[in-house]
């Protein structure tokens, strides 16, 4: 269902419940505050509707969520289409044998990992989070997947800030945004 303008109406609701708090962590940064959204138990619920209603037909057998928040919203979302949910974890997170990709933080960096054998060659793969910001965490999450075979069917965010070029770091991995941030 489209309002006047072809969005979906529930779109506005979902933006509206998402707080914006300037200067956090640090001066200059506008924070995307998806606690609030958590709190409109419709508008949550409209969140995860989007995303099922979405991939529901794709033939999606694992979503990858990326810590901390997109184990939020990766679980109800596997759950309803009937995929297994896998987290992808900061290190030394997981207790089994991981496997892991390192990726590049403004400053230093970081490193992904995921349990071996939590997926399988020629599965595929949702990668959800809650922002992507400079495509950095979803890159990594791409690049530990399609190293043991997963087709990466795309990635998923409720927000986007397009200021920050991410999206453009995916390369020709297709992104599906809910809202576009401050």
């Amino acid at each position: 269902m489209a309002g006047k303008d072809g969005q979906d109406p529930r779109i506005q609701k979902i933006s509206s419940a998402i707080r914006v708090i300037p200067d956090f962590p640090k001066p200059g940064i506008m924070f995307q505050d998806i606690t609030t959204l958590l709190l409109d138990t419709k508008a949550f619920r409209d969140t995860i509707d989007l995303f099922v209603e979405r991939y529901k037909d794709k033939n999606v057998s694992v979503v990858a969520g990326i810590e901390a928040r997109g184990f939020i919203f990766g679980p109800p979302i596997a759950l309803a289409i009937g995929a297994k949910f896998v987290p992808m974890r900061k290190p030394n997170k997981l207790p089994g044998e991981v496997i892991s990709e390192e990726y590049s933080l403004e400053y230093g960096t970081d490193k992904m990992e995921m349990h071996v054998g939590a997926v399988e060659a020629g599965e595929r793969a949702l990668i959800i989070d809650d922002l992507i910001a400079t495509g950095g965490t979803l890159c990594a999450a791409i690049r530990l997947l399609e190293r043991v075979g997963v087709h990466v069917v795309e990635c998923a965010c409720v927000i986007e800030l397009p200021e920050l070029k991410g999206r453009e770091r995916l390369g020709d991995k297709p992104l599906f945004v809910l809202v576009n941030g401050a």
